[in-house]
């Protein structure tokens, strides 16, 4: 059997395969062309839906991957030059400010969270929503780091 022969148990395949299967971004242009906004050899790019704030875009690369890691240099070239491109278009066009995330979560199975690799470019603009309702607490959140934990960290991450 073929997934006998690449090491992976029948269970973790079946997992795999219906996060693929059910991946709303795997053929997001096929399906809903009237969010693209571009769509390269390896990339594509769509407004979010639900969105945050008017203009919030996603950077998506067309093969199913999960992190960045998993995509070859040809795919990581062009994803990156495409957020540039399109963070550069925010700017111009749609806001002062722009955001780019990546969550990778893998532990989250909710009905928001998807698995494929995706960029969010978030249009910002000074004191707008997002900041009014989450990020101006930020601050809170942040602590000095300890010797302790700069040493911790420095030989995990080193």
């Amino acid at each position: 059997m073929i997934i006998e022969s690449c090491g992976w148990e029948l269970e973790s395949y079946k997992v795999i395969n219906f996060k693929i299967m059910n991946c709303p971004f795997c053929n997001i242009a096929k399906n809903e062309p009237d969010r693209v906004l571009a769509e390269k050899e390896n990339t594509v790019v769509i407004l979010s839906n639900p969105r945050l704030m008017k203009g919030h875009t996603l950077v998506i690369p067309k093969r199913h991957v999960e992190k960045l890691s998993q995509l070859n240099e040809k795919e990581k070239e062009e994803l990156m030059n495409t957020i540039i491109e399109f963070q550069e278009k925010i700017l111009e066009d749609v806001a002062e400010g722009c955001d780019i995330r990546r969550h990778y979560r893998p532990f989250l199975d909710d009905a928001i969270t998807v698995s494929h690799l995706h960029f969010h470019l978030h249009p910002r603009h000074f004191a707008d929503k997002l900041w009014e309702k989450s990020q101006q607490y930020h601050r809170r959140l942040f602590e000095d780091i300890t010797e302790e934990e700069k040493e911790e960290m420095k030989q995990k991450l080193s």
